[in-house]
């Protein structure tokens, strides 16, 4: 079984020369992130074995691992590892980095060891390897007790997001839950030429992959945290009725609709239109609007929360009735409309809302009161308090909890394997970004990785996954998601 551990971390092996750490270490990890002994008295002496170099090596490591300690990179150390002293000091660095520290022991049988040792083209002296196998003999009764946060055997190794390592020990023991996925498209770094049938492709990928929902944001410019302002970003209802166009079963939504970019009524009427266009997949996602930049930018007023909260919920009480039978009146605080009138009807009888947003004191309680699904941020131990939360809500208003979807956002980057996971991170990310800070941003993992995280969110209450991925407009990113997507039953 794979050990997986959280990145970045200090690795210290341990073992006798000829026992596969080096053979070890090229398997699990990337060159850059190994410093070894015999590579670096290579570096400043005449060769690996040039014994007469190893002060000077050594301390060519020492100011190695303290530099990627320092950056919070990975780092391997390759030496025999059997100084008890160097040992104890590269824990301590790793702590005080804030890094954990694992060490890995090669017990290979002395048979093999020396059997290796003699093919090679200047072999470990007899007596030396023979005091380096006695004291790995030692050494494997007393690191158990130097403060390594793992010791483990030389056996298959990866280095994960924090988030899958803490779900990783759980995941065999978790039974196949039912959960469902939705695509966000937040990014439209494309091309000029073909941007429609770029988006078009996206869209039908996603349907053929088995996402059940499609999104898109409602943003008239990009915002921070996805790419800068000037960036393309096309209006989200166009963009939604484009995508209808394109599609035949998935459903669509922008996630989601700030309560102030439109007249509450408008809104309505363009999400029923988008229903009515559809066949009825439309999806009504609102939240409270935050970006008092994008407003002043578009010369939309931006009142207090407090008044933006008070809108929202009116608009909540109003869209029923718009799209409901008759033509009601609703006189609100800022809702006011003598005849609400909305033909063609939605297909759906009702829409279903959304509303985004994870503040537990006002969001959730909207939620719980007027919505059909909620969606909330944050790793499996933060939505497990979330749906808590709501259920609290949703039993002040005598409502059964399960009535209410719970769904959580996040980004998510998938590969088959370790190997082209790690070629996809490399050519993803920013080179001023370390690989294991774009692997935690993005969620970057295996579909194995990536199926034990979502199983883990189906167990504290969010049973529906919407996914934004990096390489979403690249051939095979769509369709190796859904591999993660037929690891579960959909209900």
């Amino acid at each position: 079984m794979e050990v997986k551990l959280p990145a970045p971390a200090l690795i210290v092996l341990v073992g006798a020369s000829s026992s596969g750490k080096t053979t070890w270490a090229r398997e699990h990890f990337a060159g850059e992130e190994i410093v070894s002994s015999d590579s670096l008295r290579a570096m400043v002496g005449a060769g690996e074995d040039d014994q007469a170099a190893s002060t000077a090596a050594f301390d060519l490591l020492e100011r190695i691992v303290d530099e990627r300690l320092r950056r919070g990179l990975t780092t391997v150390i390759d030496t025999t590892g059997l100084n008890a002293e160097a040992r104890l000091r590269w824990a301590e660095k790793g702590r005080q980095a804030g890094m954990p520290v694992h060490a890995v022991v090669f017990d290979t049988s002395a048979e093999v060891c020396r059997e290796r040792n003699a093919t090679r083209g200047r072999p470990t002296p007899k007596k030396v390897l023979d005091r380096q196998l006695s004291r790995v003999e030692r050494v494997a009764g007393l690191i158990e007790d130097e403060g390594f946060d793992g010791v483990h055997p030389n056996r298959a190794m990866a280095m994960v997001t924090p988030v899958v390592a803490a779900v990783a020990e759980e995941a065999d023991e978790r039974a196949t839950p039912e959960h469902t996925f939705g695509l966000i498209v937040s990014r439209f770094n494309w091309p000029e030429d073909g941007r429609g049938e770029q988006l078009a492709s996206v869209a039908r990928r996603a349907e053929a992959a088995g996402f059940r929902d499609l999104w898109v944001m409602d943003h008239f410019r990009q915002i921070p945290g996805v790419g800068r302002p000037w960036e393309d970003i096309p209006e989200a209802y166009t963009a939604l009725g484009f995508m209808a166009g394109v599609t035949a079963k998935i459903r669509l939504g922008a996630l989601v609709t700030g309560i102030t970019h439109r007249a509450p009524v408008l809104l309505g009427k363009m999400v029923a239109t988008l229903d009515v266009l559809s066949s009825g997949r439309a999806i009504c996602g609102l939240g409270a609007a935050w970006d008092r930049a994008e407003h002043t930018a578009y010369g939309i007023d931006f009142p207090e929360l407090a008044t933006r909260y008070a809108l929202l919920e009116e608009t909540l009480q109003m869209l029923p009735l718009l799209w409901g039978k008759g033509t009601p009146s609703f006189h609100g605080a800022h809702i006011d409309s003598p005849e609400l009138i909305c033909y063609p009807r939605p297909v759906q009888d009702p829409i279903p809302i959304m509303i985004g947003g994870s503040g537990e004191k006002r969001t959730l309680r909207l939620a719980a009161r007027y919505a059909d699904a909620c969606n909330v941020f944050g790793d499996p131990a933060t939505v497990a308090h979330k749906t808590e939360v709501l259920g609290g809500h949703c039993a002040e208003f005598g409502r059964d909890p399960t009535e209410v979807e719970v769904t959580h956002l996040l980004t998510a980057l998938v590969a088959t394997d370790r190997k082209t996971l790690r070629a996809r991170v490399d050519r993803l990310r920013d080179r001023n970004n370390t690989a294991e800070d774009f692997m935690r941003r993005t969620n970057a993992g295996t579909v194995d990785d990536l199926a034990a995280l979502f199983s883990a969110y189906s167990s504290a209450g969010a049973g529906h996954s919407i996914v934004s991925l990096p390489d979403v407009a690249l051939e095979g990113s769509i369709e190796t998601f859904a591999d993660v997507i037929a690891r579960f039953d959909s209900p």
